[in-house]
């Protein structure tokens, strides 16, 4: 049974290759994606009942602006898979896995639409010609892609194109990414959102398997300044997109995490130290923050701080709260160091509960915690009033969301520099095996120590902003674990999902994390439930990582890549008319 399981995802694309030969398999993926993208001008039901403006006719909304990308993005492959020779660099290990995932990512985008208008409202009374004419012209693409034969080859060792034209294209994809993203946000739908998620997991599993993911990867890694200076224009362009605040204070709240995130990653991905309490750092910076930044119900009221001030001060005290904890515990390894750290968290959280003036001090306010915490204001710049810049109003959390996306270019700074150096090839052997660093003069626990109190100054930086992007800091805030984010948990699932020990991988898990609970309404107060089949499915399917660095990789599929280079060399050193 278990092989018989196994043998059918193979077996179905034979099946349909002995019925459709190889030039007509590809001429049903060309034919229906150009009916797929014809069927998006036509109404797919007759109510406005179904979210998603999908009665009108010659004007696509909705899902149907998916289901035009995929059908056009699958054109462009489908003549990159016929020989037309400027698009080759797009399939350069081969057209056919390509075509699969475009046109899986087609079929399943557009038939949950269509089954959830069935579902919703009441049967398939309610699907309309355009209905009929999508459901039908999403499967003949597939049907074909899966009748092509496996064209997978090695990427060919092509020169690169000139340095401008290579910088263009990033500036390109990362704008074009930026707005990708910006779609899915202003999704108002789940059903939306659902079908957006399906189309871009299923269409990237298929550009990823044709090596184009690996060529910008190459251009990207040619190119590092040119990638940092694109990125940070698309993410300061994203503020400049949007109506309202209402995903830029999503967005804001995103960097925040994903900050805290990169700090962890320091500590986990890079050291392989395990720390469960590490939110309680970003709560440090937030509750000094707070505490000297003039809030009314602060003791320290009277003598308000700038905000540089302020930020000195609460890394200052997240670096010293590091080494409070890390100096006498670091000796320790594995689930003891865990449990230590699990123990600092929960006892910051009771600290701060406690200093409210009648079980201790007269500090934090206990559980009241600091709120009214005044907006930033920098140079004259009032971060919590309206400006018009270039032309375009910039909201209050459009200011903090630009503030928050500096903040992140400074840690992302941090981050890459120390992994390139001496610290960080010693942080990553301290990682692999402490007993041979140590016996190759490593000092263990000078470096640990170090890990913690950087990563512990990152978390403080990003918690000195979210006193005044939250306005309220209080101890349930910073838990271990919670049904959203911050919390411990949610850090540390971020940075093993997104991918520990690379720069991008904690930050897209952060989003993700942010992102998806908040879309899937559906899962109401059963996001903990999403959090853990989430991560059930990541362990099985892919344990390196969304993101993942080269060492990783190889870790976890040894075999497999020795399997297809030993394969690939059998192919090139094979007699001619000799099949491998």
């Amino acid at each position: 049974m278990t092989s018989a399981l196994h043998a059918f995802p193979h077996a179905l694309p034979r099946a349909l290759g002995r019925v459709l030969p190889p030039r007509a398999a590809l001429a049903l993926v060309l034919a229906g994606s150009a009916a797929s993208v014809a069927s998006t001008f036509l109404p797919w039901t007759w109510t406005a009942k179904f979210p998603g403006d999908l009665t009108v006719a010659g004007y696509p909304g909705g899902n149907q602006v998916i289901t035009l990308t995929l059908g056009l993005v699958t054109l462009v492959f489908g003549a990159a898979a016929c020989g037309v020779r400027p698009l080759a660099r797009l399939v350069p290990r081969g057209s056919a896995q390509a075509l699969r995932g475009l046109a899986f990512a087609q079929a399943a985008s557009t038939w949950y639409v269509l089954a959830a208008i069935a579902v919703e409202l009441g049967g398939l009374a309610n699907w309309v010609a355009g209905s009929w004419v999508a459901a039908v012209a999403t499967l003949l693409p597939l049907a074909g892609a899966l009748a092509l034969p496996d064209d997978r080859r090695e990427a060919p060792p092509g020169g690169g194109l000139p340095r401008p034209a290579e910088i263009a294209i990033l500036f390109v994809l990362m704008l074009g990414a930026m707005l990708v993203v910006d779609w899915g946000l202003a999704t108002e739908h789940t059903q939306q959102f659902v079908g957006y998620v399906l189309a871009l997991g299923f269409a990237a599993w298929g550009v990823n398997r044709s090596g184009l993911l690996e060529e910008i990867s190459g251009v990207s890694a040619r190119n590092r300044v040119a990638t940092s200076l694109a990125a940070l224009v698309a993410a300061v362009a994203f503020a400049f997109v949007q109506d309202g605040d209402a995903y830029l204070s999503l967005a804001a709240n995103i960097l925040i995490f994903g900050a805290v995130a990169l700090g962890l990653n320091i500590v986990v991905g890079l050291s392989g130290l395990l720390d469960l309490g590490y939110v309680a750092f970003l709560g440090v910076g937030a509750y000094v923050a707070a505490l000297v930044s003039g809030s009314v119900f602060s003791r320290y009221a009277g003598t308000p701080l700038p905000f540089w001030a302020a930020v000195l001060i609460g890394i200052a005290v997240a670096v010293l709260a590091g080494v409070l904890i890390g100096a006498p515990t670091l000796r320790v390894r594995g689930d003891y160091l865990a449990i230590v750290t699990l123990g600092f968290g929960e006892i910051f959280r009771i600290l701060v509960n406690n200093l409210d003036g009648t079980s201790g001090p007269r500090v934090t306010n206990g559980p009241n915690g600091v709120p009214g915490v005044p907006d930033l204001s920098l140079f004259g710049y009032d971060f919590g009033e309206t400006h018009q810049v270039l032309g375009f109003t910039l909201g209050r959390f459009a200011n903090y969301y630009l503030l928050l996306v500096g903040v992140i270019a400074v840690v992302v700074f941090v981050f890459s520099r120390v992994n390139d150096s001496r610290i960080g090839r010693a942080w990553v052997a301290i990682r692999e095996d402490e007993t041979a660093a140590a016996a190759m003069g490593v000092n263990g626990f000078r470096l640990k120590l170090l890990a913690f109190a950087l990563g512990a100054a990152l978390a403080g930086l990003a918690g000195t902003v979210q006193a005044h992007v939250t306005t309220t800091v209080t101890p349930d805030q910073y838990q271990f674990l919670a049904t959203a984010p911050p919390n411990s948990a949610f850090l540390l699932a971020a940075v093993v999902l997104g991918g520990m020990g690379t720069i991008s991988g904690p930050l897209l898990g952060g989003a993700l994390l942010y992102v998806i609970p908040e879309k899937f309404e559906f899962f109401d107060d059963k996001q903990l439930l999403l959090f853990g089949l989430t991560l059930i499915l990541m362990m099985r399917l892919r344990p390196e990582g969304l993101v993942p660095n080269r060492r990783r990789r190889l870790e976890f599929h040894e075999e497999e890549i020795a399997e297809a280079e030993g394969h690939d060399v059998a192919t090139r050193t094979a007699p001619a008319g000799v099949k491998a």
